[in-house]
Parts: structure tokens; sequence; C-alpha cells
């Protein structure tokens, strides 16, 4: 069943499960992950928190009943973190928690029905708070870099943390995969979702204005994970947001993802400097070149031929169609376990990279080392740099009283 097809009706019917996350939005230092205190009391329908490690998954083969559990998982600055369990009806399992948006797990089939763990990840949150690539959260106020950690807007320039060489990524030292947001978990009519707020005050990590963001994930019952980000200002501002989950469809413990086979839409790209790493405003064709997925190939055959330091994609590209609506921008599937991730997305561009920086000093769920390319990441966005780039500098620009918005449709199935 398609992505529009799924909205006309509900595949079970909407039980009215609702679990609030009681915290504020915060923005200090990091802080350390505190014992687990009592589990949250169950609520309505949630089956307790305690159960959630036990509480069955039905193969792809057998229908489950759909849940939302939640559990406390710790403090951070202060502030309660609890880690949220959606189930959909065929039993795929999804883990969130309310620090960064993360997605600590996601167990979907592979061809024989048999389910697995296909994001990278970490057992607890003191891992995710001390030294987290970014691992499964949400990106914000802006994704991907900026160019010499500054950008001029509306004749006044604002300067970033430079947490990337010269450049700031994600948001700079401080982005919003480091605060814990306000969250309520509830059943929608494509599945179980969590809904997660932040309020990003004016001056936060450099940028101007108070922005109101949300982030809504719904594990639907069409295999699909639906990741919704909105964003409204008081005043004109800057804002770009993304999902960052690493994959590994064969199993975030399985190796490298070299062999996986991918299919990008995109005619072209934005070359980045080589001086400042950042987009410069150029867009090249990808034909001739090792960025042309247009034609399904695994991950590996070209690595070499794209060189970098270290080695490997890390690229945006311009993905086919119009820029403003929902469109398939990538295919990517595991040839062992059949599993096939189809992203679409509302955004104009998508940045496609290969994990070339993990370098085995991450140790991860069940004390699995993440190597170099044993995940790749996949997200629909603005283009890098826009804010610099006037040609660009629309797609990023947040007007007081208007509403961002970007769609991320990840669609499991298997072959």
């Amino acid at each position: 069943m398609s992505y529009l097809q799924h909205q006309r009706s509900p595949l079970f019917p909407v039980i009215g499960l609702c679990v609030s996350a009681a915290v504020s939005n915060g923005c200090g230092k990091s802080g350390s992950d505190a014992p687990p205190v009592a589990p949250t009391a169950p609520v309505g329908a949630v089956a307790p928190a305690a159960t959630i490690a036990q509480a069955p998954v039905a193969s792809a083969a057998s229908p489950a009943t759909p849940s939302i559990q939640s559990v406390a998982w710790g403090n951070v600055d202060g502030k309660p973190v609890t880690l949220f369990t959606l189930r959909n009806k065929h039993g795929l399992t999804m883990k969130v928690a309310n620090y960064g948006g993360v997605i600590t797990e996601l167990k979907v089939p592979d061809r024989n029905g048999k389910l697995d763990d296909i994001v990278l990840g970490f057992d607890d949150l003191k891992s995710y708070v001390n030294k987290n690539p970014h691992f499964g959260a949400i990106i914000g106020r802006v994704a991907n870099r900026i160019s010499g950690a500054r950008f001029t807007f509306e004749g006044k320039t604002y300067p970033l943390a430079a947490n990337d060489g010269k450049n700031s990524l994600h948001g700079g030292a401080k982005g919003w995969d480091k605060v814990v947001w306000d969250a309520e978990a509830f059943e929608s009519p494509a599945g179980p979702a969590l809904r997660l707020t932040y309020t990003s005050k004016d001056g936060e990590e450099g940028y101007p204005g108070t922005i109101r963001a949300k982030n809504t994930y719904t594990l639907s019952d069409d295999n699909e994970l639906r990741v919704e980000m909105e964003a409204t200002s008081e005043k004109d501002t800057v804002v770009s947001m993304a999902h960052h989950s690493y994959w590994n469809l064969a199993g975030h413990a399985s190796g490298t993802v070299l062999e996986h086979e991918v299919q990008i839409h995109a005619d072209k790209y934005t070359p980045a400097d080589p001086k400042t790493k950042t987009s410069s405003g150029a867009i090249a064709s990808v034909k001739g070149t090792p960025y042309d997925f247009n034609t399904p190939k695994p991950i590996g055959r070209d690595l070499k031929a794209v060189g970098g330091d270290p080695v490997g994609f890390d690229m945006n590209y311009v993905v086919n169609g119009d820029p403003h609506q929902l469109r398939e921008a990538i295919r990517v599937k595991d040839p062992k376990s059949g599993r096939v991730l189809s992203l679409s997305g509302d955004q104009p561009g998508l940045q496609f990279y290969s994990g070339n920086y993990l370098d085995g000093t991450n140790v991860g769920k069940g004390g699995t080392v993440y190597a170099q390319y044993t995940g790749f990441c996949v997200e629909t966005q603005n283009f890098p740099n826009a804010i610099n780039i006037p040609a660009w500098q629309s797609q990023v620009v947040l007007k007081a009283g208007q509403t961002y918005k970007s769609t991320m449709v990840h669609a499991f199935t298997t072959e």
C-alpha cells in the first residue's frame, strides 16, 4: 500500500493510548546518565513499563497487538529522560528516547520474517550523552555544514560554534540532538506515534529567533517510519531539520554495508569545495562520476574512486522531481537479508553518507564495535550551507508567522 493510500483509513481501531513524558525543554550543558528511577506508571491500555523488555514481538507473518510502552531512562541536565517502545500490528518495534529524539532500536523482518535491529546505537543513555556521532537523532536548527561557522542574515552577521573544523555542523556544539524534548505518545490512525516538541530560545547556539519545533515519529501499519518535522518562529530566522539514523539493513552488528545496493534518483549533486569542505553553490552532473547511482550498484563499488579523507561518500544530491513534493529519493537493498529501505521526502536535497568517520571507537549495542562503513545515513534536506549561497538562501529562511515543514517516509519491504 502506498504512502497516500494508508492515509485513507486506519488499519486497526484507534484505542486511545496516550503517554506523556513530563519533561521541560532544556538547553544547558550535557549532564550524565543517572541511575534508572521508578518506571512510569501505565496509562490507559499501555503495558507496565517494567515489562517492556519482555514484551513478545510477533513475526512478520503473524499479527501483533499494536502497543506503546514507556520506561524511565535516566536524567540529562536535571531533566528526566523517557524511553518509549512503539510496536505496530506486524510486530515491527521501535525504541525512541526524548533525549535528542534518538531512535535507539528498530526491528524489521528479513525475507524469511526474521526480525533484526537495523539501526546503530547504544544500550544506555550515558553513551548517547558522552560520545554520539548523531546516531538516530533529530538534527537542528540547521542540518549539515555552514561554511566558516558564520552567516549574514538581514544585514547582521551571526557567528556559530565551529564544531567541524572551521565549519558549524548539525546545529552547533549543542544542537537539538543533545537536548531533552517534551514527549507525547499516542495511537494515530496510521499506527503508534510519538510527538516531540522543543522550544529553542533566541540566541541559542548563535541563531536568531525563538523557534518552537515539533518532530513526530509514526511507525505505521504499512511498515513505514514517518518522520514529520515542523517549526515556527516569532521573528525571521533560519531552520533546516533532518533525521540522522545510521542504517545497516543486514542488522546493526552484521559488519559493513559495502554490499548494500543503492539507487539514488538524482541526475545532479552539489560538489563540496575541497578547501572549505562545504557547498560553494556549484551544481554538477553525476554522469560519468562515482556519484552516479541512477542505476543500482553496491556502495563499495566506487568507494575508492570517490576519494576523500577519510575515503567514502558524504554528498548532497539534487533529487529529481518537484523539490517540494513527496517523492522517492533513494532505494537501498541488502542482498543477503532481502531487506529494502525506500526513502521519500519533500525537500530538494538528499545527503548520502557511507559511515566514513566511524572508526571503531564507538562500542554500541551488545558490545558491537562500529568500524568504518558499518552504517550509512540517508537524509532528505535543504542544501548544505544554503544560508551562505544567495541562490539557495530561500530554502532555509523561515519568516515570522510561517511554518517550516519537512516529511521523510522510510518504507520497509523485502525481496
